[in-house]
């Protein structure tokens, strides 16, 4: 029983988190729609959803493996849109989301502010070099580690050797180097395109470049399964995927 009530507990103050005190409608009657995002969405929802006129969005942004962790603990968003394609298929294998669907994709970069005389990856690994990058399990943090699985081997342990923070979430990448407190991050493109007064982007080579795909779906459960559905088609072909174009994201490959 205590486990019963510390649940419900849980999935009240999550649920708080995306909207207001009362989750059964919007302004003026309409409903209401949770959306739970990858932080790197953050900018292109916050632009597309107020004008999805169907419901009153309310968007919660985090990490998508601890998005991923609140659905199996028992919350319920209307839609899951995640930063990969794995943990969407695999709620999908739990039964917790509908089919998933790939909307965009991503590119990953090193982020460095714009005065900072960095100019490759190479020089990551230089003695001295302070990096953040994102935490084991986090879509960001295992696209960074894929690529450093491809570096040289003495540019990986040099690199490893830097890594003075690991983050939950791009936005803690970025928000690292924007303060100095690193001298360089693994992001994705479409985060330096956002802090474009704050930071610049060295591109990776091509045979370092990881597959970045954005995957979304409607949770199991959901209040709001109909209109979920519209709001998960909206990012593979509607407004919110214009939207993600502008923002830097890119078609899927």
């Amino acid at each position: 029983m205590r486990a019963l009530v510390a649940m419900a507990l849980f999935g009240a103050v999550a649920l708080a988190a995306c909207g207001d005190d009362d989750d059964s409608g919007g302004s003026g009657g309409r409903p209401q729609l949770v959306v739970s995002a990858a932080s790197s969405l953050t900018e292109a929802l916050e632009a597309c959803s107020p004008r999805f006129e169907a419901a009153d969005v309310k968007l919660s942004f985090a990490g998508s493996d601890e998005l991923a962790a609140q659905i199996r603990q028992g919350v319920r968003p209307d839609v899951f849109a995640a930063a990969s394609t794995t943990l969407p298929e695999e709620l999908n294998a739990e039964g917790l989301l509908g089919k998933p669907r790939e909307f965009v994709s991503n590119t990953l970069v090193v982020a460095v502010s714009k005065g900072a005389p960095i100019d490759s990856i190479e020089e990551l690994a230089d003695e001295g070099m302070k990096l953040a990058v994102g935490s084991e399990g986090t879509p960001i943090g295992d696209y960074t580690r894929e690529v450093v699985g491809r570096l040289p081997a003495d540019v990986a342990r040099g690199l490893e050797a830097n890594v003075r923070s690991e983050e939950p979430d791009v936005k803690g990448i970025v928000a690292k180097v924007a303060q100095g407190a690193a001298d360089a991050g693994f992001v994705y493109a479409s985060d330096v395109q956002a802090a474009a007064e704050e930071l610049r982007a060295i591109p990776l080579p091509g045979e370092l470049q990881p597959s970045v795909a954005y995957g979304a779906g409607v949770v199991d459960g959901a209040s709001q399964p109909d209109l979920a559905a519209r709001y998960v088609d909206g990012l593979v072909e509607g407004d919110c995927y214009e939207e993600l174009q502008r923002a830097g994201f890119g078609p899927l490959k």
